[in-house]
């Protein structure tokens, strides 16, 4: 063989088993050495879903989802980057690799723990029935059978209407939900008991009210893709919340947010 070509061929081959040395071995990595390596924590949520996840005055990005994930990714280390989407892209970016977590109020339910490993919960929430002030004629659950709610039809609010028998009309965001229930076009909607207290301070002659609470808390966790990948973020993630917990910072920004704390199951 010519020399010339045999030493081209081994450098080429080097330099592939460089590149697969540094490129490949990032790839591969578990998602804790990825965060680490970057240097920041890509979060996915709304922003416009208060307290949770909004922009204020200033139209800076705020809320209670906003200062607890600024707060883990203090503990991994890194900052805390945030990237804002409608519900379903949020979750089609997690599985795509686009981002890190999902931090936006997001409850465990059997459908979701298939597809998603989940974090110990961080939070408790109860969901309401919320109904126009002249309604009378939905006062349970039961009732929401044959009658019409407005939520974001993949969220486990609407999920939980269309068990009682409702018709889920799709929407954005809480404001929107709201507008069309005070205007009658819709009978009801289900949404977190705290998230309509909030609303009602910003709105108080807004004609509306709950007329019926779920009896069991539902449980607040952040989901990450599942595999073995992601079992040492997870593992950091589970550490950062107990510390924070223990620490009282859980409980500190749940009230700033909620005016009680949620982070503790009732």
């Amino acid at each position: 063989m010519n020399k010339k070509r045999f030493t081209t061929i081994i450098t080429t081959v080097l330099a592939a088993g460089v590149f697969c040395l540094t490129g490949c071995s990032q790839s591969g990595a578990d998602l804790l050495g990825q965060v680490k390596e970057k240097g920041e924590l890509v979060v996915a949520m709304e922003g416009i879903w208060a307290p949770w996840t909004f922009h204020d005055e200033n139209d800076t990005l705020v809320g209670f989802d906003v200062e607890v994930s600024q707060k883990l990714a203090e503990k991994l280390g890194v900052k805390a980057s945030f990237v804002e989407g409608d519900w379903d892209g949020l979750f089609a970016g997690l599985d795509s690799k686009r981002y890190d977590i999902v931090c936006n109020g997001v409850e465990i339910t059997d459908e979701r723990a298939e597809k998603y490993d989940f974090s110990e919960p961080y939070a408790y929430i109860h969901t309401a029935i919320i109904v126009r002030g002249d309604n009378d004629t939905i006062h349970s659950f039961e009732d929401l059978k044959d009658k019409q709610t407005a939520n974001t039809l993949s969220s486990t609010y609407a999920a939980l209407a269309e068990s009682y028998g409702a018709t889920a009309i799709g929407v954005e965001a809480l404001d929107q939900t709201l507008d069309l229930v005070l205007a009658g076009r819709v009978d009801a909607t289900l949404n977190a008991d705290l998230s309509f207290y909030d609303y009602m301070k910003v709105h108080p002659d807004a004609d509306l009210k709950i007329v019926a609470l779920t009896e069991d808390a539902s449980e607040i966790a952040i989901p990450v893709r599942k595999g073995k990948e992601s079992t040492a973020f997870l593992n950091a993630v589970n550490k950062a919340i107990a510390e924070l917990r223990e620490s009282g910072d859980l409980g500190q920004i749940s009230t700033k947010y909620f005016d009680v704390d949620i982070s503790n199951k009732e």
